[in-house]
């Protein structure tokens, strides 16, 4: 077999890599090198000048240790029966990697998912490994996000959280029927323990000793999940759900939803219900609703009768138009609750709404200039100097925001 070359490895485990959802590193702890005592910076701005090998910009070097896995997951492409390329890195190649591509300005900091190999034990002792290079050896204060590997041993987690920035531990699927499906040697009840030990221990972080003194920070950033949608058959209210109850039980700082994309050579029948990315999508913006804008899981997911998100429009939109009695809202006069429902403001508009008519009453002309989409909040609101008139209960209204039919191709 001939030897693999570190750009081949590059290539292969950074491309393996794009399956793992990321996030840039705001909520971590400020640290930097100004005082010439380390390597890097997290100002907590985000990272944003990182390259993978097709010249993608990306915000963290992203790659997998190895792709290589003794899991054989029905919608994983690195699965033990998937006929794709293999290659691995030493400890010694990704701390190597990380620093010599800072030192190139290519990256501030470094996303590491892997395979399993051997046992989830020396997988994660592997990884801990590189991050205690990193910090302890090179000095390095850049942002860290570690996959962590749920059945790995408790102190393994717990030290990569002592060295990380960020720990994720993927919940894989939206039920535990489907993960005993489709990833059988994987255990829903020991992922949520996994995650469960992470929260309680950096919870534990922020009690102070007798002495006064603090713990080591844990996982300053947090925690996140990532969750496969599209491999099984939930519907949207289910994934929903299931995230709703991840950021209650686990204070995860975010879900990520991978699309799945039938794998090529796979020869388990997955059912690819709905087009993935636009799902993912819809899927990111009801998340969001759910968090920032007071909505509750059975509004969005009542809007259509089999619990699925609209693809074709936003789901704030989705609802306004399937509660247009409530409309149209007086901007002057309404509830930060119910601005927050007019399709177009966002959190920050609504909060200059709030500021600004205390003082004034606002008119269309205002709200353009506080950035509301006004293309989209024109149909709902009252303001000085404006009425949507009929606009608001007209039949076509949805059409106005949905995209135009296509003509199928027929060759």
């Amino acid at each position: 077999m001939t030897r693999q070359t570190l750009k081949q490895k590059l290539e292969i485990l950074s491309d393996a890599a794009k399956y793992d959802a990321s996030c840039a590193s705001s909520g971590s702890t400020k640290r930097h090198s100004r005082d010439g005592k380390g390597l890097g910076s997290n100002e907590g701005s985000g990272i944003c000048h990182a390259y993978a090998p097709d010249g993608r910009c990306i915000s963290l070097l992203k790659i997998l240790m190895t792709n290589f896995c003794i899991y054989d997951c029905s919608y994983c492409i690195n699965r033990a029966s998937s006929n794709v390329p293999r290659a691995r890195f030493t400890v010694d190649e990704v701390v190597r990697l990380t620093i010599e591509f800072y030192r190139r300005n290519y990256i501030e900091g470094l996303f590491l998912s892997s395979g399993v190999i051997r046992s989830p034990d020396a997988t994660m002792s592997d990884m801990v490994q590189i991050a205690r290079k990193l910090r302890h050896e090179e000095n390095f204060r850049g942002y860290i996000h570690l996959k962590t590997i749920p059945d790995a041993a408790p102190e393994l987690i717990r030290e990569a959280g002592l060295l990380a920035d960020r720990l994720s531990i993927n919940v894989e699927l939206p039920t535990d029927q489907a993960v005993q499906q489709y990833a059988p040697e994987k255990k829903p009840e020991q992922i949520r323990r996994a995650m469960a030990n992470v929260r309680m221990t950096k919870e534990a972080g922020k009690d102070k000793s007798f002495t006064g003194k603090r713990p080591p920070r844990f996982a300053p950033a947090g925690q996140s999940t990532q969750m496969i949608i599209g491999a099984d058959g939930s519907n949207d209210a289910t994934v929903l759900g299931q995230s709703t109850r991840l950021y209650s039980s686990y204070k995860l700082k975010r879900v990520y939803y991978s699309a799945f994309s039938p794998i090529p050579d796979s020869s388990a029948k997955l059912p690819l219900i709905r087009p993935p990315l636009q799902r993912e999508h819809r899927l990111y913006q009801a998340d969001w609703l759910l968090r920032f804008y007071d909505f509750q899981l059975d509004e969005i997911t009542s809007v259509t009768r089999d619990g699925n998100l609209d693809l074709e429009i936003d789901p704030k939109l989705a609802w306004a138009l399937a509660h247009r009695a409530v409309f149209p809202l007086d901007v002057n006069r309404a509830s930060r609750e119910m601005l927050l429902r007019v399709p177009g403001f966002g959190v920050r508009t609504v909060n200059r709404i709030l500021a600004s008519r205390r003082h004034r009453t606002l008119r269309y002309e205002d709200l353009l200039r506080m950035g509301a989409q006004m293309k989209k909040a024109r149909a709902f609101i009252i303001a000085g100097g404006w009425t949507p008139g009929a606009l608001t209960d007209s039949a076509d209204l949805r059409a106005r925001f949905a995209p135009p039919p296509e003509q199928l191709a027929l060759f």
